[in-house]
């Protein structure tokens, strides 16, 4: 845990004071995977409800990796079109902090998530608390986002844009590709699985269609 540390340390520090993207990648792996073994603790051990913690421990932090190799083509298009290219090493540790700080806050928040399991055993209410912690997570690494920004926004206020269009990209990816490692919580009548049935679907497919019944809206059968 003394690696965990000092990589905590080194993303908190003011931007700029750690050029090296090492410890945001730690912070990721071994932050999302503290939370993602207790966010797949639910339903506890028995049989081999056990799969469930390992497959979820994987997941979290593939979930916030992949999402940022996946937006970032993107964001470096954004940045080069913007003529930001020359501050493309300082954007990219801005990004990789922020995503190392989610993490962070997941890690520090799983014994909240371990209480809610031990107090409940509602499988969607579960769920939906997990959704909340992310949010909180994610809001919380908006803070660290903002500080590494600081600098960048102070010498061009053009990084401001690119910053914001960062957030919306990576919420676009991070929505579908949540949708797809799904599940990660584990609903205990279901055996234990990495993938779930029907996981390339689209996620905002199926939150149109949610919305749509939720107004009336008579869609098919799929």
């Amino acid at each position: 845990m003394g690696v965990f540390k000092r990589a905590v340390e080194a993303i908190l520090r003011p931007a700029g004071a750690d050029a090296r993207l090492g410890p945001a990648i730690v912070a990721v792996v071994v932050g999302g995977g503290i939370y993602g073994a207790v966010m797949g603790s639910f339903g506890g051990l028995a049989g081999d409800r056990g799969l469930q913690i390992v497959f979820s421990a994987v997941k979290v932090p593939l979930l916030l990796l992949l999402t940022t190799a996946l937006a970032l083509p993107s964001f470096f298009v954004i940045n080069t079109v913007l003529g930001l290219r020359k501050d493309w090493p300082a954007a990219l540790r801005a990004v990789l902090g922020a995503q190392g700080a989610v993490a962070v806050v997941l890690a520090a928040l799983a014994p909240y998530t371990a209480l809610w399991y031990a107090s409940s055993g509602h499988y969607h209410r579960a769920t939906a608390f997990n959704g909340v912690v992310f949010l909180v997570a994610s809001v919380a690494a908006q803070g660290v986002l903002r500080r590494y920004y600081a600098p960048l926004v102070a010498a061009n206020r053009r990084h401001l844009a690119t910053a914001r269009g960062w957030l919306v990209l990576y919420a676009f990816v991070a929505v579908q590709l949540g949708w797809v490692l799904r599940p990660f919580v584990g609903d205990p009548s279901l055996p234990p699985t990495f993938f779930r049935a029907g996981a390339w679907g689209n996620a905002y497919v199926v939150v149109a269609e949610v919305v749509w019944k939720a107004f009336g809206g008579v869609t098919s059968s799929r």
